[in-house]
């Protein structure tokens, strides 16, 4: 039997009748999103075929596997599951002419435990129990497989569906079965998903202060409450699937069921989990489905011998620059594994959420490789779209949202493909939120390239606003991506050398370091309030974390200076990191209180002379006045508002508790008067310092924003300052 007959969803030696199809309405399908987005009028029937392919793949699985709700449980029928009596393993393996399994259990010896194949390609046996009722394979035991190549040739290999591998005195990992007799016993449920996404970018083995791998345990003790305390409502989490070259940052993935063995074991990644849950924090897991390591012996690289297993054979199946395998998501099996992974981790570990990574790279076949999107839809809806992997997002979404309704999908695509977080039913692939990716690299490319008084406020403001209608998108000023070797953190562009020797309380302020203080809350405060409906940070880049990223390799030394968290600079009360730092639990605490990221804005006012940004947020009332000049400071400033009354100042970059002047009286009310100012029926007039964000409420709507942070600070409290 061919591969491609093997790996068909309908496979040729089936005898009974294939159901027929069942009728399909579709006048009506898509027509919201052309209603919502008229430019994509001509591409309509690209859309409905799309939705038609996903319509069909979905009802197939229906038909032959039950439904998506039981073909994602691969991982109960592949990979070493306990029955009765014993354990069962199961491997999809169509290329293979032979397939045993061998390990501990019975002193490696490579021939006694043959598995049998059926017409599918999959291979199984069983591993009883001893007589005594003691397990045929004990837990915490290495497991691995011979295969018999097409070849000829005899292949050890890792279980594809394995969930847990470990690297011990070899450059190799060996797979373990993994079934302790104690079950990890869940203390607490999901939180319900939170109003406001504001996620903590993480990666555990990083996240230590030490030259070394950081722990779970260490990750739930000490990052999960400085998460909470700073405002995030959620905590992401990188290089979670197993991944044998530790400087891949996790994206070069081995195992795709086993956690990270670097950090510390399932239980204690679960008990993370379970922390973080307790302090009602998300927790997604940052999931690669875009490619896959092309080691050979600990990975899927070549398993069964073939090039078509997994991935796309020849060519296709390589991307260039990434070094990696590209799956291929027309192969049933593969959808099996790949949708079996997600349920997996949100049935196994309690995960309530994913970031996809590499979506760009899924959706294309060119994969966005020398290819420069310029926003024309045609781009978009032509061959070189992968149809086989937008089914599988939309499968994938349509499966965690129908089972996990509070779950949240995010999409990393730098292409712009319309649609990508519109609902799988309006024929959109059906993403939660896209990450806002253009807006990191214009502050990076201003910061290098542009002086300060040649700023653009006005492609600012369009560069922060430009995003697809009714599709939530999450900004960062700063991701991992920016700070990898090669580039730097946003604090260091801003201050670079100086960092080292004038952050102290008691060292000169100098105009590097004042610059860079004030225009690192400003533009992190501004991508905020103006980017998405949603925000994430890199951890550590909230206090201004110095230099970049840069991962153990040979051409470093192995070091891991570079790959770890300084929390220490912003746990020393001697060191200016701190009020960057308070700057953000003060922005976290604002959108809590007033969740303007969830508001609809209105920008009045972009002046290039005066380098003022000036907007308001409809539904939570908020007025915003930025400004970006380098010295310019103005007073009686008018600023147009759409609601009379009295305002407040409710959030100033300048306050001193943010290593700021403290130049606006935070006494001071703000009178409007009925007159027309930028389009807006009422103004006030106000004072507005060079590189200062102000944000004002109305006066019935103030609350003391920061007050957690003063005490301790030694500061008065705002709500004794602000006396009514």
């Amino acid at each position: 039997m061919s591969a491609a007959a093997v790996d068909s969803p309908v496979p040729v030696v089936v005898s009974v009748p294939a159901p027929a199809p069942k009728p399909v309405r579709h006048e009506e399908e898509c027509i919201q999103l052309i209603h919502d987005d008229k430019l994509l009028s001509p591409f309509l029937g690209a859309l409905k075929y799309r939705y038609h392919r996903y319509k069909e793949t979905k009802r197939k699985i229906e038909d032959y596997e039950g439904g998506l709700e039981k073909f994602s449980r691969g991982y109960e029928r592949f990979g070493f599951n306990r029955k009765e009596g014993g354990v069962e393993y199961r491997e999809w393996a169509p290329g293979a002419r032979a397939l045993y399994v061998f390990g501990d259990f019975n002193n490696w010896n490579r021939s006694s435990h043959p598995c049998t194949r059926d017409n599918f390609g999959v291979w199984s046996t069983f591993i009883a129990d001893h007589p005594d009722g003691t397990p045929g394979i004990r837990h915490n035991s290495k497991v691995k497989i011979q295969v018999h190549l097409p070849s000829g040739e005899h292949a050890d290999r890792i279980p594809a569906w394995i969930r847990r591998a470990v690297q011990e005195g070899s450059v190799l990992f060996d797979g373990v079965y993994w079934d302790p007799p104690q079950k990890y016993v869940w203390k607490n449920p999901r939180p319900s998903r939170p109003k406001n996404l504001r996620i903590y970018e993480s990666h555990v083995g990083m996240a230590t202060k030490d030259c070394r791998v950081g722990f779970y345990t260490e990750f739930r003790d000490y990052v999960l409450p400085r998460v909470k305390n700073l405002g995030y409502t959620a905590v992401q989490i990188m290089a979670i699937m197993e991944h044998a070259y530790y400087a891949s940052f996790g994206y070069h993935v081995t195992n795709f069921f086993a956690v990270s063995s670097r950090c510390g074991t399932p239980d204690e990644l679960k008990s993370l989990i379970d922390k973080a849950h307790e302090l009602g924090l998300v927790v997604l897991m940052d999931i690669v489905h875009s490619h896959a390591s092309t080691n050979v012996l600990d990975g899927l690289n070549y398993f069964d011998g073939t090039d078509h297993q997994y991935f796309h054979e020849g060519h296709r199946g390589k991307h260039p620059l990434w070094d990696s395998r590209l799956f291929n998501y027309g192969h049933w099996e593969v959808l099996r594994f790949l949708l079996s992974n997600l349920r997996f981790y949100m049935e196994e570990y309690k995960f309530d959420g994913f970031r996809f990574d590499g979506v760009t790279s899924m959706m294309y076949t060119h994969h966005g490789i020398a290819y420069g999107f310029s926003g024309g839809y045609h781009e978009y809806f032509n061959d070189s779209v992968d149809i086989d992997c937008m089914v599988y997002l939309m499968l994938a979404n349509d499966m965690l949202h129908s089972l996990y309704p509070d779950c949240i999908t995010i999409a990393e695509d730098v292409s712009g493909m319309p649609t990508l977080a519109r609902p799988v039913e309006e024929g959109g692939v059906g993403f939660d939120f896209r990450l806002a990716m253009a807006v990191p690299d214009v502050w990076i490319k201003l910061l290098k390239e542009v002086s300060d008084d040649a700023w653009n406020m006005g492609h600012i403001a369009h560069t922060l606003t430009n995003r697809r209608w009714k599709e939530n998108t999450i900004a960062y000023a700063e991701s991992h991506d920016q700070a990898l070797v090669g580039d730097k953190t946003m604090a260091f562009w801003l201050m670079d050398k100086e960092m080292y020797d004038y952050m102290g309380e008691h060292s000169p302020m100098t105009m590097v370091i004042e610059r860079g203080l004030a225009l690192h809350k400003m533009l992190r405060a501004l991508t905020m309030a103006l980017g998405g409906e949603g925000y994430l940070t890199f951890m550590g880049n909230e206090f201004g974390h110095p230099e970049w990223i840069d991962f153990p390799r040979d051409g470093n030394g192995n070091s891991y200076h570079h790959a770890r968290r300084r929390w220490d600079l912003a746990e020393n009360p001697s060191l200016r990191y701190k009020y960057l730092e308070r700057f953000e639990q003060g922005i976290m605490d604002l959108d809590e209180a007033f969740s303007f990221m969830r508001s609809d804005h209105y920008v009045s006012l972009t002046h290039e002379i005066d380098k003022m940004i000036v907007f308001q947020h409809m539904r939570s009332k908020l007025v915003w006045v930025f400004n970006l000049h380098p010295t310019n400071s103005v007073t009686n400033y008018r600023i147009g508002v759409p609601w009379a009354g009295t305002y407040r100042i409710v959030l100033d970059s300048d306050d001193r508790l943010f290593a700021g002047q403290g130049r606006n009286n935070i006494n001071t009310r703000f009178h409007t008067k009925g007159e027309h100012w930028q389009n807006r029926p009422n103004f006030i007039q106000v004072y507005s310092p060079a590189r200062t964000m102000l944000c004002f409420c109305l006066e019935e709507d103030w609350v003391p924003i920061c007050d957690r942070l003063r005490g301790p600070a030694g500061l008065p409290l705002l709500k004794d300052l602000y006396k009514k």
